[in-house]
């Protein structure tokens, strides 16, 4: 190694070589971080204007970095200075593998794009080499945007072995179901022993907690061989507070400009905004690129703050695609105000993103199967109108008054398509944002359930499981994230007062029920247990003969814009048409109250096409989802729908029934 070595390392600057011929003919691929010269060596860069001068300290051998710290044997490399802050340089002899951290004024710290953290956050960097790993995902050619069936899932919990390793193994049971997306919870690295992952401080290593960025790879490259794309949650708001060092490169990358929910927001418009935004954007391009990523989601929007002539988030989405070298590119925003420019072309004010969360559909359906309007729940009700609504317009609130929050909410989504807006009955924060982080299948009838998941999956909008939903998994989603114990006991009171909103959490017999964030229970109550899908094979069957509905059938699968139109039928049943060519329509009849049985029904959209009658397609009531079987709706002079269930009906020619009926006589 082209350097000699250090008599120490504490925070004082200690004897250091420079590095001999800084520029070399090695072009970087990333504006920042450590990045392996193939024969070399390796090429540091970072952006560190607070501090005069910048070294990188590696652990030499086969040393640890605490060891070689502890006995002196640091190799220490001056880096050489750039205009505007950065710092830059070679050290020949450097490999993947060895440990580093960035030595300045303050002391040593881990490098802000550091690749992989081994030891955590508070440990020293490693040095990654992308190009070890052997992809064979060639053929994989991407996502369509229009037929999408995404799966949200947390590594962590997902599977008892908690890794990509064992995640992976689980990858055939999602393709076998029919999803098409999987969306990983964040990974970038954060303190603790477990945690959700939204308080990442390193965002370009994947958490030492599931494994080796390589096994983020072969999950990828697994996924991408069975037909299954996979974009990656990603929280460009903040940064979480246990191992965050970034202060100590700059304060330029914070502002106290704009309120932020969860700590100091970050500056995107500010003075010396311009290397925060290039970590940033180089970020999301660096998931896209080095783990054949299909996409991204981009976490609380709302708390992005950039009032630059280009939004950080259309430059981030930008970046995204440009990475991604022709290959489609999904980029979903998480955003509470619903605000539609996100998916909106840049050229009309927008982000350009391709879709955005629809919490709407959402809290309709969860106050529909349980009938509680408590918190953000109490300004819907549940009723088959509003459900008709959402399927035909997205977004319920679309700037008028939100009595919850005392201001307007929403805006317009009109001309849409409908796949720009993803839906869910359960995702990670509404399962987790209750007394027992329990399943929406467990607060309301096993009926009213599958007849609400008829909705979502055939629906025009894009539709989410959250793990374990297809299977009807008992075991609840808590929300867990292990800290020191100061910022634990901060996390649980802060956890606490949030759930206050509801009135039935916030009351008294209800506090000591709920589990503490930092205790270790909560991670392995959420952990799915797989043997429940063999146990739950109703459930499978519903999810799976839904979603191949949804993909097969020639009308679900056009979800045109204005291909659904949907009238109230009784307190809670509606009835949605979905328009194909020819006539050849079908209706979803949704039943969440007791047996509908009327003897005619004055609506139009109910009428058959002409020439033709009503049958059965699919029923929530088949024997083989746990129903009780379905009987024609249009049988004698009566219209019946079973009480809880939803009901497809197809069209069939009076010649054909006539014919069949003339057959069974003989």
């Amino acid at each position: 190694m082209a350097a000699r070595r250090a008599s120490g390392a504490g925070s004082h600057r200690q004897p250091t070589a420079h590095v001999a011929g800084n520029h070399t003919a090695f072009r970087r691929k990333w504006p920042v971080g450590a990045e392996v010269v193939p024969g070399v060596g390796a090429h540091f860069r970072v952006w560190a204007p607070r501090s005069p001068s910048v070294a990188v300290c590696l652990a030499p051998g086969a040393k640890a970095f605490g060891e070689a710290e502890d006995g002196d044997d640091l190799v220490t490399v001056e880096l050489e200075p750039e205009p505007n802050g950065y710092f830059s340089g070679e050290v020949r002899g450097a490999r993947a593998g060895m440990h580093y951290k960035f030595q300045l004024d303050a002391g040593l710290f881990p490098d802000p794009a550091s690749r992989f953290q081994p030891e955590g956050p508070h440990g020293p960097s490693q040095l990654v080499d992308p190009s070890a790993f052997a992809w064979s995902d060639r053929a994989w050619t991407g996502i369509s945007g229009e037929s999408l069936v995404i799966y949200e899932l947390h590594i962590g919990t997902f599977t008892p072995g908690r890794t990509w390793r064992s995640a992976l193994e689980r990858l055939p049971d999602l393709a076998d179901l029919g999803i098409t997306l999987i969306e990983v919870m964040p990974v970038a690295d954060f303190a603790g022993r477990f945690g959700w992952g939204y308080d990442g401080v390193d965002l370009f290593a994947p958490t030492r907690l599931y494994g080796s960025p390589d096994d983020f790879r072969a999950f990828v490259n697994r996924a991408h061989e069975l037909r299954l794309g996979v974009i990656l949650d990603v929280v460009y708001n903040h940064v979480g507070p246990d191992g965050n060092c970034l202060k100590e490169f700059s304060h330029d990358y914070f502002t106290d400009r704009y309120p932020n929910e969860w700590g100091d927001a970050l500056n995107f418009d500010g003075e010396n905004s311009g290397p925060v935004r290039e970590l940033f954007i180089t970020n999301a391009a660096y998931w896209i690129d080095e783990f054949h990523l299909d996409g991204l989601r981009l976490d609380a929007t709302q708390q992005i703050f950039d009032r630059s002539s280009e939004h950080i988030v259309a430059a981030i989405a930008k970046s995204a695609r440009t990475a991604a070298a022709g290959r489609p590119v999904y980029i979903v925003a998480e955003n509470e105000p619903q605000e539609s420019k996100h998916v909106k072309p840049v050229e009309q004010g927008g982000c350009g993103l391709d879709a955005i969360w629809n919490d709407d559909f959402h809290h309709c359906a969860t106050v529909a199967a349980t009938g509680r309007r408590e918190a953000y729940y109490s300004d819907y009700r549940g009723t088959p109108q509003e459900l008709i609504s959402a399927t035909k317009y997205h977004f319920l609130f679309q700037g008028q008054w939100y009595s919850w929050q005392q201001k307007r909410r929403g805006s317009a989504a009109v001309g849409l398509p409908p796949s720009r807006f993803v839906s869910y009955l359960q995702n990670h924060d509404q399962v987790a944002n209750s007394l027992r982080g329990v399943r929406l299948h467990q607060l309301t009838s096993f009926g009213r359930f599958k007849a609400l998941t008829a909705l979502l999956l055939l629906g025009p909008e894009t539709p989410m499981l959250f793990q374990g939903q297809e299977f009807g998994a008992s075991s609840p989603f808590l929300f867990f994230a292990d800290h020191n114990p100061e910022l634990a006991g901060l996390v649980a009171e802060g956890r606490r007062k949030f759930l206050e909103q509801f009135p039935s959490i916030a009351c008294a017999e209800c506090r000591d029920a709920l589990c503490d964030p930092h205790n270790e229970a909560a991670l392995e109550h959420s952990t799915l247990d797989w043997s429940e899908r063999e146990k739950h094979r109703h459930h499978v069957n519903l999810h799976r003969d839904l979603i191949r509905l949804r993909r097969e059938d020639p009308v679900f699968r056009r979800r045109a814009a204005d291909g659904v139109d949907g009238a109230v039928l009784d307190l809670e049943a509606f009835v949605l048409r979905f328009f194909g060519e020819d006539g050849d329509d079908r209706l979803l009849v949704v039943n969440l109250g007791p047996d509908l049985n009327v003897r005619s029904v004055a609506e139009p959209l109910i009428a058959p096409p002409e020439g033709r009658v009503w049958r059965v397609r699919w029923s929530s009531e088949d024997p083989q989802y746990g129903g009780c079987g379905t009987p024609s709706p249009e049988g004698g002079r009566r219209w019946c729908i079973p009480a809880h269930a939803a009901v497809v009906l197809a069209p069939e020619s009076l010649n054909e029934l006539q014919d069949g009926q003339a057959d069974s006589t003989h």
